[in-house]
């Protein structure tokens, strides 16, 4: 018993610390789920949606990670879920992708495989336009305020960040608040991503800098190719252009 109440009291301490003293570096892991009959069930008329809906599930979830620390993060797949089957050509998720920000040098690299395609945005850190609320929840253990922005000029974005880890980063590339984000939301693509669990794991250099490779461009270069290549593809393509704006 004793030995319990001794293991129930570290843990009692380790978590009251991490959320007393600012986090400076980590490993978060999110949950991204996205609804993929939505979408379909918006076009009622099409019957080739009706046999797709029947053949794929709901919801598919994934585990991503961001490992962090005051000068960097990276953000990249953890555990795909082998049960999943995706909607759309190209939405199955990359072992290889990964999102480096680099804090210091205000500077992004992004490798993202899209279609045939492979990638490597290299840019400056996105400057996005939050409006910070009032409206707070409670993620992960540790107590977030909501804020909102904007992406493809129309497609809205909610966020949930904390000032106890003052690391302006999160899923994907969406940056730029005081504090990291736990919890973000596209309404219009359908998907979520939550943080799950915070381990105060430090980092390696190795981590840190990931291998990668792709067609180099900017985020304005590859935005422009994909709206000439997708000009005709309506509903679905502008979907796949928001995505790789995240």
């Amino acid at each position: 018993m004793k030995k319990i109440t001794s293991l129930l009291l570290s843990l009692w301490v380790f978590t009251a610390t991490a959320q007393t003293n600012f986090v400076q570096y980590g490993r978060i892991e999110y949950e991204k789920k996205s609804n993929q009959h939505t979408p379909l069930e918006e076009e009622a008329d099409n019957v080739w949606n009706a046999e797709r809906i029947k053949a794929i599930p709901k919801f598919v979830t994934d585990i991503y990670e961001l490992r962090f620390n005051n000068n960097k993060s990276v953000y990249k797949l953890a555990k795909e879920n082998p049960d999943n089957k995706y909607m759309m050509w190209g939405a199955k998720p990359n072992e290889t992708d990964a999102i480096v920000t680099d804090f210091l040098a205000g500077t992004i690299s992004s490798q993202k495989d899209i279609f045939e395609n492979t990638y490597l945005l290299k840019d400056s850190i996105r400057n996005l336009e939050w409006k910070i609320g009032n409206e707070t929840r409670e993620i992960a253990g540790f107590e977030c305020r909501k804020a909102v922005t904007k992406i493809c000029d129309s497609v809205y974005v909610v966020a949930f960040y904390t000032d106890q880890i003052p690391v302006s980063a999160g899923p994907e590339s969406f940056a730029g608040l005081p504090g990291l984000i736990l919890g973000l939301a596209v309404p219009r693509l359908y998907t979520t991503w939550f943080a799950t669990k915070l381990e105060l794991i430090e980092p390696t250099a190795t981590q840190l800098n990931p291998a990668q490779k792709g067609k180099k461009v900017t985020r304005a270069q590859m935005l422009a190719e994909l709206n000439k290549g997708m000009k005709e593809w309506g509903k679905e393509g502008a979907r796949r252009i928001w995505i790789s704006q995240l």
